[in-house]
C-alpha cells in the first residue's frame, strides 16, 4: 500500500456553540505528514453554532463548511467524507479535543498496520462537578463496563474504536455509515469493516478528550437513546453482542422482578465515596449519575431489542 500523508478531518455539528471553537482549533493545530483540511457538516442548529462556524471559516482557509439538512450524525459524516479530498479520513466530534500528535500518530499506525481503521481512547473530562461525575462514569469499569476505548488496553485488533482514522477508499466501497443508525453507527461500520476482511486497530496512545452532557436530564435522554440503538443492533447482530452490553438490561430486569437492589445501591455508594478520587460535590453527583447511566441505558436496550422503535435521538 502507498504510504498515506494527507488528512481530511470530518466533523458533524449540531447545536455546539459552546464547544465548536475549541474542537476546531484542536483539529487545525494538529501536525500531519502532508496537507490537511477540516470539513464541517452543519446541521440545522437552533443556537449560534452555524454563525460561529462561518466566522471560523474566514479565519482558517482549510476549513470547509457543508450543509447537513437532517442534522443526523451518520448523514453528516457521509456528506463530509464525500466532500473530503484525501484518502486518510479522521472523524472528530464537536465535543472532543484531539491530543497532541494524534493525527500524525494515527496516520503512522494506519500505514504500519495496514488497517482500514485505527482509533484509541475517549478520555472524558468535566468543567463542572456534574460533568466530572459523568466523566468518571465514562472512564471507569463501574460506569460503561470496561471497553478498551474507555479504560485502556494493549494495541491490537479490536471490535470497534472511538471515532477513527479511516482509509476513505475502503469505507466508501462498504457504503460509508448506515444512515438509519442514529446511535452506534461507529460500531456498525466497524463490524462491516471486519466482515469484509479488513482490520480495525486499537492503540491506547491515541487519546481524545470528550466533554459529556451537562445535566441529569440530558444524560438520561442520551443513555436511553444509546440503549435503544444498542438493543436494535444486538437484535440485528446477536452473535456480535459483548456480555458487558447486557449488564444494565439485566439490572433493569432484576428490579422488575423485585430482586433487592440494596446491593447495587451499596455498590454505587462505595464507588462514589470509597473508590473515586473526585471532589466531594462530584461524589454526590455520582450517586445519581451511575444509576441514570445504567437504568436509562438498560431500559432503552430492552425497548430496542423487543420493539421496532427507531426514533430515539
Amino acid at each position: 500500500m502507498t504510504d498515506l500523508k494527507d488528512v481530511s478531518f470530518v466533523m458533524p455539528v449540531l447545536n455546539e456553540q459552546d464547544y465548536l471553537a475549541i474542537a476546531v482549533e484542536s483539529v487545525l493545530s494538529q501536525k500531519t505528514p502532508g496537507k490537511n483540511q477540516l470539513v464541517l457538516a452543519l446541521g440545522p442548529s437552533t443556537d449560534k453554532t452555524n454563525q460561529l462556524a462561518e466566522s471560523l471559516a474566514k479565519k482558517y482557509k482549510n476549513l470547509i463548511l457543508i450543509e447537513n439538512p437532517t442534522g443526523l450524525t451518520s448523514t453528516g459524516l457521509n456528506l463530509a467524507i464525500e466532500k473530503s479530498n484525501y484518502e486518510t479520513v479522521i472523524r472528530v466530534d464537536a465535543h472532543s479535543e484531539l491530543s497532541d500528535n494524534y493525527a500524525a500518530s494515527a496516520v503512522k499506525i494506519l500505514n504500519t498496520t495496514g488497517a482500514a481503521n485505527v482509533g484509541g481512547m475517549m478520555i472524558a473530562k468535566g468543567r463542572t462537578a456534574f460533568q466530572r461525575a459523568v466523566a468518571f462514569g465514562y472512564n471507569s469499569r463501574f460506569g460503561l463496563g470496561g471497553g478498551s476505548f474507555h479504560v485502556g488496553g494493549k494495541p491490537g485488533p479490536a471490535d470497534t474504536v472511538y471515532l477513527g482514522c479511516f482509509r476513505k477508499s475502503i469505507i466508501t466501497e462498504l457504503g460509508l455509515y448506515e444512515p438509519k443508525w442514529v446511535r452506534g453507527q461507529d460500531w456498525e461500520l466497524n463490524l462491516r469493516i471486519r466482515q469484509a476482511g479488513h482490520t480495525v486497530w486499537f492503540d491506547p496512545d491515541l487519546k481524545v478528550g470528550y466533554y459529556p452532557r451537562e445535566s441529569i436530564r440530558a444524560l438520561g435522554k442520551q443513555f436511553y437513546s444509546t440503549g435503544v440503538w444498542r438493543g436494535s443492533l444486538t437484535k440485528q447482530n446477536p452473535m456480535e453482542s459483548s456480555f458487558r452490553y447486557w449488564i444494565p438490561p439485566l439490572l433493569v430486569l432484576a428490579s422488575v422482578l423485585q430482586v433487592p437492589l440494596w446491593i447495587y445501591l451499596f455498590a454505587v455508594a462505595l464507588v462514589s465515596f470509597g473508590v473515586s478520587k473526585l471532589d466531594l460535590s462530584s461524589k454526590f453527583w455520582l450517586l445519581a449519575v451511575l444509576p441514570t447511566m445504567h437504568f436509562c441505558w438498560g431500559i432503552g436496550f430492552w425497548v430496542g431489542l423487543l420493539s421496532n422503535q427507531t426514533k430515539a435521538r
